[in-house]
């Protein structure tokens, strides 16, 4: 079977590429210059969850996860970057939103993975997690043909 070209599989990641791409830049952005509240709550959130993230400043958290969602950005929006390092890059991303989300209290309704009100913005995240792992599927796919 004859390899596909390359312009094919770029056509078919388009929309979740760009799609996704825009929403992880717009994210980054808004968090560039966040003011010390902003940072203070993103930082305390996120070091409730991962005590590791308690060794930084919440200025250094924000701007660390700033940075991290231009460059995921970046690796979705530039079609050279090849599909499984932005869906790697996604997946990762995801898998940590997702874990606030069941780690955090009140995220979710008792006993159950449905979430609260509270809960919805965080558990979106599971559409980011499946763009992600199909992005990467399809990389390590074409690698092997």
């Amino acid at each position: 079977m004859a390899p596909r070209p390359a312009w094919r599989s770029a056509a078919r990641q388009l929309p979740l590429r760009l799609s996704t791409g825009l929403f992880f830049l717009n994210s980054g952005l808004a968090k560039r210059g966040a003011d010390d509240a902003t940072a203070e709550g993103l930082h305390q959130f996120a070091s409730g969850t991962y005590p590791v993230l308690e060794k930084y400043s919440a200025a250094q958290f924000a701007r660390a996860l700033s940075a991290g969602e231009i460059a995921i950005a970046g690796a979705l929006l530039l079609p050279v970057v090849p599909a499984a390092v932005a869906g790697g890059a996604v997946t990762a991303f995801a898998a940590g939103t997702l874990g606030l989300y069941l780690r955090t209290p009140g995220m979710r309704q008792e006993g159950s993975l449905r979430p609260t009100e509270q809960g919805v913005p965080l558990a979106k995240d599971v559409w980011i997690l499946g763009i992600g792992l199909s992005l990467l599927a399809e990389g390590l796919r074409r690698r092997r043909c």
